[in-house]
């Protein structure tokens, strides 16, 4: 396989580590604050690892934020692996077109823009307001039968995603969610996580849209075939013998068992943090793309935001892969953005506090005394 695409490439070059000093800085002036060192918990670290992605301190409000729910199919529909219907991808999008699907009715709450991208619907979509068509292809190959995608399918998701994000933020957003829309979509993610994290199938393959116990025992069935299949390369990226073949055996794992979504979700979480403009994280599968992301180049993890936890295990296992904490634990399961999106108005409020609350200082208010000392005393 050929892995050479200059704009990832390009890409993945303009990704830098977080800057230490505005963390410093942020986690300084969180101190100084009117409120007890730490009373905001998780909320201060949102805003220190923001500041060290902007490289300032303040860092710009995570807004106006936008939705990018990627849809696409997969071959392994074809094994059992649910009970839904391939036809309900094209419906779906078809629903968060007419502002009909719970992302719509979340991202209205909260004031973010929903774009829909066609990645791999197995189908022809009409073309309409609020819908990118990059499709690749029809859906992906099975992947138990080999590889779910071509190198040439995977470089061309993966660029369609970095240019979605791009877009999105040169018209002004600072801000954005992933999301997602593909029947079976879960199968892949737990292959891709089982992959990644060196867990076994059984460990990380949930019940997706609430399959019953045998298709579930079926499911972990099909996930270990796909990782037994592509063993070599899942092997070879476990093994990380040297940095110049990094790229290359990622992207070759997610052609292996992952899904076109993946691959354009992964763009889009590369595309953002070139531009230092953070990603709100859903569920499971975006979760699963992020860790490709984490094979490619480590630091673009700075840009993510782990909006919620999801209620599929593979979903916990990927969160602590990555180092993120969850914002919110809902025991959530739909995609599409949603956990992300019910997260977003926490993230802002994590940035708005470094923005608009008062120091001591400014504010006249005394702070507490350190032990030992009195009022006027060293």
């Amino acid at each position: 396989m050929t892995w050479n695409s200059e704009p990832i490439q390009r890409t993945v070059e303009e990704i830098r580590p977080p800057d230490d000093a505005a963390m410093r800085a942020a986690r300084e002036h969180q101190d100084r604050l009117t409120k007890p060192q730490g009373s905001l918990g998780m909320l201060e670290d949102v805003s220190v690892r923001l500041a060290g992605l902007a490289g300032e301190c303040p860092p710009p409000l995570p807004a106006p934020a936008a939705v990018a729910v990627f849809a696409a199919d997969h071959g392994v529909h074809a094994q059992g692996v649910t009970h839904w219907p391939q036809e309900v991808t094209a419906q779906m999008v078809g629903n968060f077109l007419a502002g009909g699907a719970v992302v719509n009715a979340f991202a209205g709450q909260v004031g973010a823009e929903v774009t829909v991208v066609d990645v791999g619907v197995a189908a022809d979509l009409a073309p309409g307001p609020g819908l990118l068509s990059r499709k690749v292809a029809y859906g992906t190959a099975d992947m138990t039968e080999g590889p779910a995608m071509t190198a040439a399918q995977v470089l061309q998701a993966v660029e369609a995603g970095v240019m979605v994000a791009r877009d999105l933020v040169s018209a002004g957003h600072r801000c954005l969610v992933a999301g997602d829309m593909g029947i079976a979509n879960t199968t892949a993610s737990a292959a891709l996580i089982a992959a990644c994290t060196g867990l076994p199938a059984a460990k990380v393959t949930g019940r997706g849209t609430g399959i019953d116990e045998a298709t579930h025992a079926h499911k972990v069935d099909v996930v270990r075939a796909a990782l037994d299949r592509h063993a070599t390369p899942i092997h070879a990226m476990r093994e990380q013998l040297h940095d110049r073949g990094r790229v290359e055996r990622a992207l070759e794992v997610l052609a292996a068992v992952g899904g076109l979504e993946h691959a354009a979700i992964a763009g889009f979480i590369l595309g953002a943090a070139s531009r230092r403009v953070p990603v709100v994280l859903d569920g499971v599968i975006a979760g699963a793309a992020a860790l490709i992301v984490a094979a490619v180049e480590p630091n673009a993890i700075a840009a993510c935001v782990a909006g919620h936890r999801s209620a599929e295990p593979g979903h916990a296992a990927t969160l602590v892969h990555l180092g993120l904490h969850p914002l919110v634990d809902l025991e959530l399961r739909l995609g599409e953005g949603t956990g992300a999106l019910l997260a977003l108005p926490l993230v802002q409020s994590s940035v708005r506090v470094l923005h608009e609350v008062a120091t001591f200082d400014s504010a006249g208010v005394t702070e507490k005394q350190l032990d030992g000392q009195q009022d006027g005393s060293a």
